[in-house]
């Protein structure tokens, strides 16, 4: 084996308690796969052995949602409403984006990711070939979409430059890295793209095997023009041109019916939980609870930074899992046990890679290592509530992806985090003057 990390505990739920468990991991392929799960120490020989000193392991965290260069705007455009905020700060700043800061803010993220857990992160945006470059480079793994905007219904959809990036995106980085990037077609809104458009991307990802990403029902506003527009909900509008015939990842989902839900559940579309950017835009709270009895896969999602601030799936977990039980007045409505899933496994499925987000045999060595020997984390009674509840990213010690330690210890092994932050530091020094 490769790796052999022991002395660790798991989840509950993988049936060890609270007893010491060995993790072994095996290159298959060029990837890193789960090759031991137990209490005994193999006797197999191992090239590198980590004591794990009793701290918890458990599947690394997938961020559903993310504009990851939007790093270069953190901070800016502070405490407006979503519309204002892309009208007047968000959309006049893209303008002036480049291949180079995509790439540097890209690469950032990837760093903050990589800290605090996080192995895959889904992205919507433009200049996605330099995303790409900084993913392949970091050792993370992403699905990458070019994002289409669209306002003219009489265009020629299929020699629109937008659609030809995104087909170009496919073709060169489709599987790249063992496997680890992955191209979704996406539609930003239906806000922002005409029923044309929406039909074509829809049809040309259903012929060609892609998933899609969308942002859907964000604020009461887009919602409500939406019906007075089409005479649908954002989602009876994208299942009316085909968009839901294909694995689709719909992002905020705030404003729903009851209706919308049963659709997506009927489609087995993910609903991407992003609370903290729903929050600080003041754009309301998904209903979770629908969701989940409705048996929908809910995944969680920081959206960019710019209206975060922060790219934190530990975060994120909290902050949903408590929102619930304060908006309904449940306690209970909300599982510590349960809601893991959303931050790890979910997220994987809404991405397509179904080998990955658990700790078992076979599947994709994804791993984080949570200190719980920190003040915050002591005493330890259940393992689930203390991720959940009392840890936060500052605790992750260890972040391994496929197999490969990409953070330990306050080390990055892929990234000149020094470099990197003084390159970044160049580019958005005069961004704005």
């Amino acid at each position: 084996m490769e790796l052999l990390i022991k002395n660790v505990r798991l989840l509950h739920e993988y049936g060890f308690g609270d007893r010491r468990v060995c993790i072994g991991i095996k290159n298959e392929q060029g990837r890193g796969r789960i090759a031991y799960v137990g209490e005994a120490e193999p006797s197999e020989e191992t090239k590198e052995v980590i004591d794990g000193n009793g701290n918890l392991v458990i599947p690394a965290f997938y961020n559903a949602h993310c504009h990851a260069a939007m790093t270069l705007f953190r901070g800016y455009g502070e405490d407006l409403p979503l519309q204002r905020w892309l009208n007047e700060k968000i959309w006049p700043a893209e303008e002036r984006l480049t291949k180079r800061n995509v790439y540097v803010g890209a690469k950032l993220a990837c760093a903050e990711m990589i800290r605090n857990g996080i192995v895959s992160f889904t992205d919507m945006y433009m200049f996605e070939d330099s995303v790409a470059d900084a993913v392949l480079e970091v050792g993370m793994k992403a699905n990458l979409s070019r994002c289409i905007v669209s306002f003219d219904n009489s265009a020629d959809m299929k020699n629109d430059s937008r659609v030809r990036e995104a087909i170009e995106l496919a073709d060169k980085y489709n599987g790249a890295g063992n496997g680890r990037i992955k191209i979704d077609m996406s539609l930003h809104a239906e806000y922002t793209n005409v029923p044309n458009m929406c039909e074509y991307v829809a049809r040309y990802s259903a012929e060609h095997g892609f998933g899609i990403q969308v942002h859907v029902s964000e604020t009461e506003r887009e919602h409500n023009e939406c019906i007075e527009r089409h005479g649908k909900t954002p989602i009876e509008f994208f299942e009316s041109v085909g968009v839901l015939d294909v694995p689709t990842s719909c992002a905020h989902c705030v404003w729903v019916s009851d209706n919308d839900i049963e659709i997506m559940k009927k489609h087995s579309a993910t609903a991407v939980h992003n609370p903290v950017s729903n929050l600080k835009l003041g754009s309301g709270v998904m209903p979770l609870h629908k969701f989940l009895e409705a048996g929908v896969n809910v995944a969680l999602g920081t959206d960019g930074t710019a209206s975060n601030n922060s790219l934190d799936i530990m975060k994120e977990l909290n902050y949903a899992t408590l929102l619930a039980k304060g908006i309904q007045r449940k306690p209970d409505i909300t599982v510590a046990s349960k809601m893991i899933d959303l931050a790890t496994v979910n997220g994987a499925v809404s991405q397509g890679r179904y080998d990955c987000g658990k700790i078992k045999v076979g599947m994709a060595a994804d791993l984080v290592m949570i200190d719980m020997n920190a003040p915050n984390n002591m005493p330890c009674y259940d393992v689930a509530a203390a991720v959940t509840y009392s840890a936060n990213s500052s605790n992750v010690l260890m972040t391994v992806c496929d197999g490969r330690i990409l953070y330990r210890d306050g080390e990055y092994t892929s990234i000149d985090i020094k470099g990197l932050c003084s390159e970044f530091g160049e580019v958005t020094r005069h961004y704005f003057d």
